[in-house]
């Protein structure tokens, strides 16, 4: 059993690099159990991993919220203004929030790694309220439509950048959380506080639609469209008190990089993942995001009464289909591995996309059926890409980067968002809507080898193991910096000689 002094010395050691290097003293990458002992630091550490948690649950069924806010209000501005509220400006305002979330995704992915976690957070969640309540209170000059159109997607915008921001921030956050406290359930966990909110913010948007309309009456489609507006300042306001209290990850505490970063080391080492990530939420975002945004329309278009109310529980029903695809992610991740699970869910996309696309005319005039099947399509994107892509991308880099790759690589994916949705109506104007969905077994084909030939499998391993390797990796390319948290160096001291004092004294 090692001596107190030797003890101390590797403490000493693993602070001035944080990363576990494989000496006799020792053998594997530190895990977080080396450093966690039921001090006041590690208890306030260990109950703040699990609010990081849960405030990053609530944080995003605001995003998903914000998401499929436009599925219902396109519906209804195009009720209320059938001529002033064409395609074009549809589009644009959709696209709003698209635009603004690839700001948001890169700049506060940046934020999450250079100035802290917390930080972001806050950001974000003042930004949605900000949007949120611009776009509940907007008004053209002297009444114009379009002033009021503009104004919307101003306020769209502001949104965007908090929702995207959100997706860094807390999935982030929320994968080194899950990671301290249960690194082998780290991936349903993470699914059930991400995606699984983020897909419910779907029926709860439109659940909110339909209780607005049954409480004002579809003469007050005004009223209807800002009350819906109203509650998504509300939603990112039940986490604010978490964030502001909540501490960084241990992870990030030990192994922040805020200064000189090697960003050329860090794409050489991790452009192919990287190539995956982006590649695969491109994909999955350009089939998932018009399909989510327009499928409203699309509804509405097929159904025999063409009513708001009708074509809301209708979107209702298509919403309640895709959650269990959420739930299926969530239990094959672990067994079937994050790559295989991923590959499932594309392939779903080239089966219920192909019997759709090619049976469109047909399938159309059996409602139920149509929205079944439409419905599974988007289960199956839950399943695969919409489950997994957020926990890969959580899981392939390492701490110090983990925030800018993840937030380059929903960027990309949101990039196809706004692709998708701008390419949208041209497709389905000029090809036909069966080929909206022919495209999307076209994806889920590109996305199947996009999958296997670049998304590293993470199943099972302490992100803390990637940490140590990514270090050592600098080291050998000659790189110098600071490294960690100096503020927290002199707690995480006090954890280490606690540590090596109960060693020693099991050793006597």
């Amino acid at each position: 059993m090692a001596s107190l002094e030797k003890q101390d010395s590797v403490a000493e050691k693993q602070l001035e690099t944080p990363w576990a290097e494989k000496t006799s003293e020792v053998d594997e990458p530190a895990s977080l159990e080396q450093v966690t002992e039921p001090s006041p630091l590690f208890s306030k550490q260990a109950l703040s991993a699990y609010f990081t948690i849960a405030a990053a649950a609530f944080g995003l069924i605001s995003d998903g919220y914000q998401n499929n806010l436009m599925t219902m209000a396109n519906v209804v501005f195009k009720k209320i203004y059938p001529k002033e509220y064409t395609s074009s400006v549809s589009t644009r305002v959709s696209n709003a929030l698209l635009i603004g979330e690839i700001v948001g995704q890169i700049f506060v992915g940046l934020i999450c790694d250079r100035v802290g976690r917390k930080a972001a957070l806050v950001a974000t969640t003042l930004l949605i309220v900000i949007g949120a309540t611009l776009g509940t209170a907007a008004h053209g000059a002297h009444g114009s439509v379009q002033g009021l159109f503009w104004f919307l997607t101003i306020a769209r915008g502001i949104t965007g950048v908090g929702v995207g921001g959100e997706y860094p921030a807390s999935s982030t956050s929320a994968s080194e959380a899950a990671n301290e406290r249960m690194v082998k359930h780290r991936g349903p966990v993470f699914i059930m506080v991400t995606n699984f909110v983020l897909s419910f913010g779907g029926p709860l948007a439109v659940s909110v639609f339909l209780i607005a309309l049954s409480a004002a009456g579809p003469e007050h489609l005004s009223t209807v469209w800002r009350v819906c507006f109203g509650v998504g300042i509300a939603l990112p306001l039940t986490v604010f008190i978490f964030r502001l209290r909540m501490m960084s990850s241990i992870l990030f505490r030990k192994a922040a990089i805020k200064r000189r970063v090697p960003y050329w080391l860090v794409i050489k080492r991790y452009w192919r993942a990287l190539l995956g990530t982006c590649g695969a939420w491109f994909l999955y975002d350009f089939v998932t995001f018009p399909n989510g945004v327009f499928s409203g329309t699309i509804i509405s278009s097929v159904i025999h009464d063409g009513s708001i109310k009708a074509t809301a529980e209708w979107q209702l029903l298509l919403g309640a289909i895709a959650l269990p695809g959420v739930f299926i992610g969530a239990a094959l991740c672990n067994p079937l591995g994050r790559r295989n699970t991923m590959i499932l869910g594309f392939s779903g996309y080239l089966v219920f996309g192909l019997i759709i696309g090619l049976s469109y005319d047909k399938i159309t005039k059996i409602i139920p059926l149509f929205v079944i099947f439409y419905g599974l399509m988007q289960s199956s994107g839950n399943l695969g890409p919409g489950d997994m892509l957020g926990l890969v991308s959580a899981e392939s880099f390492a701490t110090p980067v983990r925030g800018t790759c993840y937030g380059l690589s929903a960027a990309i994916g949101k990039t196809g968002a706004a692709v998708g949705t701008q390419a949208f109506t041209p497709i389905q104007n000029n090809l036909g809507k069966k080929w909206t969905f022919i495209i999307a077994a076209i994806c889920g084909v590109t996305g199947v080898l996009v999958t296997y030939f670049f998304v590293p499998d993470m199943t099972g391993k302490d992100l803390a193991e990637e940490d140590a390797k990514f270090m050592q990796y600098l080291i050998d390319n000659g790189w110098q910096g600071e490294v960690g948290e100096d503020d927290d160096k002199g707690l995480i001291v006090e954890a280490y000689e606690s540590k090596a004092m109960a060693i020693d004294g099991e050793s006597q």
